[in-house]
């Protein structure tokens, strides 16, 4: 086995070989069992989204927002670290399929423990869940430090650099206590350090990801949190038990900002024009505040539900901040990672403008939820009348 994997590697790594995959491959697209892996981080992110919800309704607006985004960030970094991965090496080979349903079972887990973060407990639970697919994902690096001899070193690194991440995470929950004063600057450097390691690893290979691949599973996920803001509609036509127009009122404002926010994000425009590492970092970097922005989007509507029924400890204007807030990031991330390298001229910059709008709205108008919803309706009209006509020419993805 050494003649033909090179030097052995840890236990269970040298049981299997990881071959890269063809980055032109036709036709390639999201498998099942990629699908099946989405759904258990649905799980983590409702999870993440009603804890949102429950601390701004309650009052607790900075501390539920920092642990929001501490939860989300856990959750959307195990699918993005194995996403990634997937696209490059999936082999379709029963151990790939294996160790990618243990790490859909920590997902799981992980959605399990995500409740505790919103209180003062260790978080035992969504460290287990995040131990879980983690030692997996090193297994599946260092199957393809195995299998693919071009990209050796950079498979090593990146086992290195998730291993080293992953005991850095063990030490800061189990050690300190989450109340701690020192614990929310070792979260930030714990990221810091999370976001470091695809760099540290590919700064001379990069992996053989598809670029279709990659993108289909990005929309999937874009899917996932705008689902929820579904799930939040259906709570509110559910909330008064019989047909009530105020509730229908609300639920038709919500779905309007659901479907435009749809309607910017998957508007036939190409993502991802580049492969060079600072380009791709962007991209699914600035992606994260996407994602959290969209599923945070629900959680406001949850708390816009909750005042309407007397049922939140906050004024109106954190309500409609609660909504505006969420929808201002998702605009202007979705710029960050689409718009500014496909537009020029004043097209290039409507998701700026509309995202300023939405929270002047939100700061002034009696009524910010149907002046929201306006302004998005607007933006997806403009970018549909004036959008194709003021698009960059690219050079390809190469």
């Amino acid at each position: 086995m050494g003649r033909l994997i090179g030097p052995p590697l840890a236990f269970p790594a040298m049981i299997f070989r990881l071959t890269p995959r063809d980055q032109h491959e036709a036709n390639r697209s999201s498998t099942s069992l990629e699908l099946m892996f989405d759904l258990a981080t649905a799980v983590a992110v409702a999870a993440a989204a009603h804890g949102l919800a429950q601390e701004v309704g309650s009052g607790h607006i900075a501390a539920g927002a920092v642990r929001f985004a501490g939860s989300f960030f856990m959750a959307w970094l195990a699918w993005a670290n194995y996403t990634w991965f997937a696209s490059a090496y999936d082999n379709k080979s029963t151990a790939f399929r294996v160790l990618t349903m243990i790490i859909m079972f920590g997902s799981l887990v992980l959605a399990a423990g995500i409740q505790i973060t919103y209180s003062d407990q260790p978080i035992w639970l969504a460290l287990a869940g995040f131990v879980i697919m983690r030692v997996c994902m090193i297994i599946l690096w260092l199957g393809a430090a195995n299998g693919d001899r071009t990209a050796r070193s950079m498979a090593l690194r990146y086992a290195a650099g998730i291993g080293t991440m992953q005991l850095y995470w063990v030490m800061v929950i189990v050690i300190l206590p989450p109340q701690g004063s020192i614990y929310p600057l070792l979260f930030v450097l714990g990221v810091l350090g999370e976001l470091a390691v695809p760099a540290f690893a590919e700064r001379q290979t990069t992996t053989s990801w598809h670029h279709g691949h990659i993108v289909d599973r990005y929309n999937m996920f874009n899917i996932i949190v705008l689902g929820e803001c579904f799930a939040a509609v259906a709570k509110i036509i559910a909330d008064s038990g019989t047909p009530d127009l105020g509730h229908f009122r609300l639920a038709g404002l919500c779905s309007v900002i659901a479907f435009s926010m749809w309607g910017l994000y998957f508007d036939r425009k190409e993502q991802l024009l580049r492969r060079d590492l600072g380009s791709v970092l962007v991209w699914a970097y600035g992606h994260y505040v996407l994602f959290a922005a969209g599923a945070a989007t629900a959680a406001g509507f949850a708390v816009f539900l909750a005042l309407a029924t007397k049922r939140a400890e906050v004024p109106a204007q954190i309500a409609s901040f609660a909504i505006a807030i969420p929808i201002a990031l998702y605009l202007g991330s979705l710029w960050l990672v689409r718009d500014r390298a496909i537009h020029r001229g004043a097209m290039q910059w409507l998701l700026v403008v509309a995202a300023a709008l939405i929270l002047a709205s939100a700061a002034l108008a009696p009524h910010p939820a149907e002046i929201i919803a306006a302004l998005l309706v607007l933006a997806v009209v403009c970018r549909q009348r004036l959008g194709p006509h003021n698009a960059k020419k690219t050079e390809g993805h190469d």
